[in-house]
């Protein structure tokens, strides 16, 4: 069975330290990166199966960073992508939808539905 990798991208180290050591503890292998350009740079160096992007980061946001993946030629382009995020909002959905976001979660979650929405993700 091979280790799914995932791109984890969110300025928030406390956050990322916590789904880290989920994700890690399921075997998943994770690169961690704090900001939207980070994202980027690791994007282009890597390929991973699943890319998990806070909405709001420094330098770029979550949005940003899908849109710029939808529209490149890089080979981490079709992925699932999940956008964690305080922004509740339709009109926040609507455009993460638009920037081609596959799924969204609105923090405060639990690991627990994050493990999930991550399993069926890589299933399908």
């Amino acid at each position: 069975m091979s280790v799914y990798k995932i791109l984890l991208a969110d300025d928030e180290f406390a956050l990322r330290f916590l789904l880290t050591e989920t994700l890690s503890d399921e075997g998943y292998a994770i690169t961690e990166v704090e900001d939207g350009q980070q994202a980027i740079e690791q994007l282009e160096k890597e390929t991973f199966d699943l890319i998990i992007l806070d909405y709001m980061m420094p330098e770029r946001t979550g949005v940003e960073v899908c849109e710029w993946l939808r529209q490149s030629d890089n080979v981490n382009r079709q992925l699932p992508v999940i956008l964690l995020t305080a922004k509740a909002l339709d009109k926040d959905k609507e455009k993460a939808k638009a920037a081609g976001v596959t799924t969204y979660i609105v923090k405060p979650f639990s690991p627990i539905q994050l493990l999930d929405t991550v399993g069926q993700l890589l299933k399908s």
